[in-house]
């Protein structure tokens, strides 16, 4: 194999973290489950699913602070097998932030350069480099105890960035701040990755904050890898059922296949009509029915005049009011459930009567085909 140039080195797909049909078992318990995963260099990558689904189990083995029962992790082409985490090319921000109370921010920042023995100078240099990085520059002397919930997570961010590391491993780190901050600091952690272009992996249970955040997203649970794409391929295209129903709200259709090649479904709905839609990868045929899915957002609410080409009718039997959008319960006929529908406020939705019947207007290819 040729050795590899500088400019190869240099490519967004080069990979950067290689999991390798990784098995972690607690006795008879697989908290991970033959994972295979591949995270490109400068990537930012989230790792995405309910509590114990084996995210941060994954993470701590990609950290070195747990080990497959089988399988390999390789960073930068280099395996991990034996390799103490505190000698591998990662580094890593806890949910806590383990900020040491007795140390100010810039001795908190230093702490992991000791080990280096750097000159005073070159450390004082690096200190103030990661400090400026995540915009705290002039606090060093402040006391940890004195710090806002935001400034001790841009403090764990700033010692881990010192030590320069090739990934950085992100365990939930904004989950103890409030709603306003948390979306702040999520502006501020991709523009950080962005400015430093190293890989960071990031594990979370809030959807929102991966789709917002995120290059690509594993979506994982009972310790398998269910699905690994974009954030808006994982959305708008979820491979199954449980992806789209983790993944924010999705309106669930039986549907008969009237016809089933390589690629597409054409189905027979009784509500919708008849559809044709891209087969998902993973779709395992079980008789002549099939389930198809479609956001609320993608249904909207036909006012006075307005006509479509594509449109159901149905009853209003629930509203809740969020602001700039009003989220409507709908019964429609030939329907098992009714549909939930996303209709902003601009033309009245937040007045609509229960019991009023409205007209709802549809995409046909926003109607999606899952797996199971």
């Amino acid at each position: 194999m040729p050795e590899r140039t500088i400019s190869d080195r240099a490519m967004p797909d080069r990979v950067m973290i290689e999991i390798d049909r990784v098995t972690r078992s607690y006795g008879a318990f697989k908290a991970l489950d033959d994972a295979n995963l591949t995270i490109r260099e400068g990537e930012f990558f989230s790792l995405l699913g309910p509590s114990g689904c084996g995210k941060t189990t994954l993470l701590r083995m990609i950290a070195g602070f747990d080990n497959p029962t089988s399988g390999t992790i390789a960073v930068d082409g280099q395996p991990m097998a034996g390799i103490p985490a505190n000698r591998r090319p990662t580094n890593m921000v806890f949910q806590s932030y383990a900020i040491f109370p007795h140390l100010n921010v810039e001795q908190n920042v230093a702490y992991g350069l000791k080990r280096l023995k750097l000159g005073k100078a070159e450390e004082k240099r690096r200190v103030e480099e990661a400090l400026a990085q995540v915009s705290l520059t002039g606090l060093g002397k402040r006391g940890a105890t004195e710090l806002s919930g935001g400034q001790r997570q841009r403090v764990a961010l700033a010692r881990a960035l010192v030590m320069r590391p090739k990934v950085l491993l992100l365990d939930e780190p904004l989950s103890a701040l409030d709603k306003k901050l948390r979306e702040q600091m999520q502006v501020e952690l991709r523009r950080l990755q962005k400015a430093v272009g190293i890989t960071f992996v990031l594990v979370t249970h809030d959807q929102y904050e991966a789709l917002a955040m995120s290059d690509r997203i594993a979506v994982m649970f009972g310790g398998r890898i269910a699905q690994v794409d974009s954030p808006k391929d994982i959305y708008q295209r979820p491979v199954n059922r449980q992806v789209a129903d983790f993944l924010g709200g999705m309106n669930f259709v039986r549907a008969d296949i009237v016809e089933e090649t390589g690629t597409s479904l054409t189905v027979d709905t009784l509500g919708f009509g008849r559809v044709r839609t891209d087969k998902p990868p993973a779709f395992a045929r079980n008789g002549d029915g099939a389930t198809l899915g479609i956001r609320p957002e993608r249904l909207r609410v036909l006012w006075d005049d307005e006509t479509s080409e594509f449109e159901v009718a149905g009853e209003v039997v629930e509203r809740h009011y969020f602001g700039e959008v009003t989220h409507l319960i709908v019964r429609i006929p030939g329907f098992e459930a009714p549909l939930s529908v996303i209709e902003t406020n601009d033309f009245g939705a937040d007045d609509l009567p229960i019991g009023e019947t409205i007209r709802i207007a549809y995409d046909p290819e926003a109607l999606v085909a899952m797996a199971d």
